[in-house]
């Protein structure tokens, strides 16, 4: 806006000045000052409304960022630029967020259709211009990879069969994207969930880019590889074999998941009946089982070795968060909670220690805000998940482009952020 007078506006900075307070005296100039909503309106340039209502900041090469409160905006993940991808085919990215709000698969409490919404709420105090994670030495949000948050799927909630064929048209068609960099021939998906089932939805997408069955690492309090048959009905169906606890069963089944090379962690489930016929349903599909209890005996560390050593740096990976992996009295806000799980703070160390993996594809799911806590402990969990997954995807494209060096005193190793 431009007004006749000598006012000074700088609410870019979030400072109005009017020069002195309305109707005072301006001693310097001996005259009086006319109030900012008094003086005469005259249409600014689209440039001068930047600069005057957003204060923007350039960090690296040409990048430009939106510097703004974490409470305020419209509520995209981390304030990222928001884009039906759908429906952009034009709109390139390397990294999409997107939303699968479906719950119609679950065995106990619903509500993860929420999830979504949740999760980018609790995000808000993610910021590019406060983004660096000094763990990595990189700020995800800054890098190389364009992040978009590409909405949210149009999921049915009225009919399981229709819904999985939407879901998995989703991820085929993003998956088919050119990515905006030339770093990677495909852009990852990082999906907020909704419940767990749409894990079979997005490993037959990245079956179908990738040509071929994925590994899946797989963290969640459940095995999630059981037999329809665990899920007994006086009206069986082949539709209900659909569910957040067989997902897995039907992937292996149809030559989706990398046999020998997946692995569950955090597993403390009850089985079915009175043996280990579960165990050994899971064995038949080449997982290994790292259970919550072995945290206790070989930590974060052990952890990590034991997932790094079954599945390496170079096979393609989707990994998996069902947010109850951690225990209920930290992250009550979901499905099927069950008591003895992980701390937030343990599964986020053993995310950032497994930042080596190829990750071609992830999930955050399970939240169901209703039965979350005031402070919004689970989705914040789920929202911190996102970013360190967010990370170790920009890290690992640093890292494949030999952008590296020593992290200051000499720890270890880190990316240097120089695109």
């Amino acid at each position: 806006m431009k007004f006749q007078c000598s006012a000074v506006v700088v609410l870019g900075s979030l400072m109005v000045g009017y020069g002195v307070v309305a109707g005072h005296q301006d001693h310097k100039h001996g005259e009086k000052q006319i109030p900012l909503h008094e003086q005469e309106y005259v249409q600014d340039p689209v440039e001068e409304l930047e600069r005057n209502f957003f204060k923007y900041e350039t960090l690296g090469r040409e990048k430009l960022t939106v510097i703004q409160w974490g409470f305020s905006g419209v509520n995209s993940f981390a304030h990222l630029e928001h884009i039906k991808c759908l429906t952009k085919p034009d709109t390139p990215f390397d990294i999409g967020i997107i939303g699968v709000p479906f719950d119609t698969a679950v065995s106990y409490r619903p509500g993860a259709r929420f999830g979504p919404r949740a999760i980018r709420a609790a995000s808000s105090r993610q910021t590019s211009f406060r983004g660096f994670n000094a763990r990595a030495a990189i700020n995800p949000y800054l890098s190389w990879a364009k992040i978009l948050d590409c909405g949210d799927v149009p999921v049915t909630p009225f009919d399981n069969f229709v819904a999985l064929e939407q879901m998995t048209a989703a991820y085929v068609e993003l998956g088919h994207r050119s990515p905006l960099s030339s770093l990677s021939s495909r852009p990852k998906l990082i999906s907020l969930g909704g419940d767990h089932s749409i894990a079979l939805a997005a490993l037959r997408g990245l079956s179908k880019v990738y040509g071929g069955p994925i590994a899946v690492l797989h963290f969640d309090a459940h095995l999630d590889t059981w037999h329809p048959a665990k899920y007994p009905s006086p009206w069986p169906s082949e539709q209900a074999q659909f569910n957040h606890g067989s997902m897995f069963w039907m992937a292996s089944n149809e030559g989706l998941i990398l046999n020998g090379s997946s692995v569950h962690a955090g597993l403390r489930t009850r089985l079915s009946g009175a043996d280990w016929a579960d165990y050994e349903d899971d064995d038949s599909q080449g997982f290994l089982r790292i259970s919550a209890d072995d945290i206790d005996d070989i930590g974060p560390k052990g952890v990590i070795e034991a997932i790094m050593g079954r599945m390496g740096t170079e096979i393609p990976v989707y990994l998996s968060v069902d947010i109850d992996v951690l225990d209920p009295g930290l992250a009550p806000g979901t499905g099927t909670p069950e008591p003895g799980g992980w701390t937030s703070r343990e599964l986020i160390r053993i995310l950032r220690g497994i930042e080596g993996l190829n990750l071609v594809g992830a999930d955050i799911v399970e939240v169901a805000p209703a039965y979350d806590g005031v402070g919004e402990q689970t989705a914040l969990a789920g929202a911190q998940v996102a970013y360190e997954i967010l990370t170790s995807m920009v890290k690992r494209g640093l890292m494949d482009m030999g952008k590296v060096a020593e992290v200051p005193g000499g720890e270890g190793q880190r990316a240097k952020d120089e695109l």
